[in-house]
């Protein structure tokens, strides 16, 4: 269980590492100057390469998950509504990764009306995210 536990954790946090620069390029690409396309074309190179490289490694962080969930029990059972709380937060994830990869389809044709600071705030979800699943998991507060 503790090798299944350790890429777990690993795997979420090179998730999330990914999650919280990803925005971060969309935050450039929003200030970029139309003229300037070679420097969109390697913005929207750079975005849809790490867009790729992170769902790569979401999909073993959800996996190890489940396999601990299901496999190993934890969070099930009387006294667990942590757990619960926790899929909801992971849930959200996903969907925020999914958002990540509508928006980028949106930035490279075009059609994206949102500016920089939008994407600064957007940028701070993934954060907040994490900061709740890590409570949740350790400190179990409900």
């Amino acid at each position: 269980m503790l090798w299944v536990k350790s890429f777990h954790i690993v795997f979420v946090a090179s998730w999330f590492a990914g999650l919280f620069y990803l925005p971060r390029i969309f935050v450039n690409l929003a200030m970029v100057d139309p003229s300037s396309e070679a420097e969109r074309a390697r913005l929207l190179l750079m975005a849809r390469k790490l867009l790729r490289f992170t769902t790569l490694l979401a999909v073993p962080a959800i996996g190890f998950g489940l396999w601990l969930w299901l496999g190993y029990g934890i969070g099930r059972g009387p006294g667990n509504a942590w757990m619960h709380a926790k899929l909801a937060l992971v849930l959200v994830t996903v969907a925020y990764h999914w958002a990540c990869g509508r928006l980028l389809q949106r930035l490279a044709s075009g059609a994206d009306t949102h500016g920089h600071r939008w994407y600064r705030w957007f940028n701070e979800a993934p954060v907040l995210l994490l900061l709740g699943i890590v409570i949740l998991v350790v400190v179990k507060p409900f």
